[in-house]
């Protein structure tokens, strides 16, 4: 009798324990519901374990000199002024003739698209992972498709196809970096986040929306985009300025749509891991929708300091803030 006790009690032990573990990863992974973990500090601190704080300071003097949180990464109707550095600063960065009011230009903005979001409102109850995929020719036959799907986040960039690669680059895109001469036709549950260089960006964006009267800046843009008005959200121009500023230290002209992306990730997720950065294994520089990998060239831009950049991902990658996948 008291051996079936014991048996019995064993069996009750086990199961409760099975219980308490089944109960604690259904709170671990309901992260969505801030309500439902809020009560319960077990479940807080194990999520806060399982959080890496990219954002974390005092890891490394080279990040703490670097790395404001306070920076806005986005345009919003709460964070819309430019100091009269950055504003002299963007105004010649693509030479804009004749330029509106940047005052009027975001009224005018506001007006279309909402110019609110929480995308940076970081939540301490979940850790918010990223895929930020360049566009290297280095993700041909890397199989990361299944990785890179996986976050919630994905951040891809200006020509960037899925279609017919997505073995390779995955399918899921939440978040679409362009800028008006780079917009290619976007689903409907991608947001669009533009970076502006120039007074007539911001009123493109208007137009695409609206009337459809801007077909040309320097290039030509679309007359039109398919995105809904609240899923378009403004890179910065402050923030730009503190990327080329205090991460790129004025090298180059201004910072490449990739670094730009990166650094964004930094101030909103809680793991950033990057995909196609970078040359191929062959020392190769092209995109991998490029048949010809010796024919691109896009590393040599004029305007970018593409060594000091990749100098940026390195220290990074050392110091842990990122991770960084550079194909098979």
């Amino acid at each position: 009798m008291v051996a079936l006790r014991h048996r019995n009690l064993k069996l009750f032990t086990i199961a409760l324990a099975f219980f308490a573990i089944t109960i604690t990863s259904f709170l671990l992974n309901y992260t969505q519901n801030s309500v439902l973990m809020t009560w319960n500090p077990f479940v807080r601190f194990m999520a806060s374990m399982r959080s890496p704080c990219v954002s974390k300071t005092e890891v490394s003097p080279w990040f703490d000199e670097r790395f404001n949180l306070t920076a806005s990464p986005l345009l919003t109707k709460q964070s819309n002024m430019l100091s009269e550095s950055t504003y002299k600063w963007w105004m010649r960065l693509q030479g804009e003739k004749n330029p509106l009011d940047i005052n009027l230009a975001t009224e005018e903005l506001f007006k279309v698209i909402p110019g609110e979001t929480n995308l940076v409102e970081r939540s301490p109850y979940h850790c918010r992972t990223c895929a930020v995929v360049g566009n290297s020719g280095n993700l041909k036959e890397s199989d990361y498709g299944p990785d890179i799907d996986s976050h919630n986040f994905v951040f891809r960039m200006n020509h960037a196809p899925t279609a017919r690669f997505e073995r390779d680059v995955g399918n899921k895109t939440t978040h679409h970096f362009v800028y008006p001469e780079s917009v290619p036709e976007l689903p409907e549950n991608v947001s669009m986040i533009l970076i502006p260089f120039k007074t007539l960006d911001l009123q493109w964006v208007v137009s695409a929306l609206t009337s459809g009267t801007i077909n040309f800046t320097y290039a030509p843009v679309p007359r039109r985009i398919k995105v809904t008005k609240e899923k378009i959200l403004v890179y910065h121009p402050e923030f730009m300025k503190y990327v080329y500023d205090r991460w790129l230290m004025h090298h180059g002209r201004y910072p490449s749509t990739g670094l730009l992306s990166v650094i964004f990730a930094l101030h909103i997720c809680d793991k950033v891991d990057l995909y196609g950065f970078g040359a191929d294994s062959k020392g190769n520089w092209h995109h991998y929708w490029e048949n010809n990998p010796s024919a691109g060239a896009f590393r040599q831009t004029g305007v970018h300091d593409g060594d000091f950049e990749a100098d940026i991902i390195g220290n990074l990658t050392s110091i842990k803030k990122i991770n960084i996948y550079r194909g098979r």
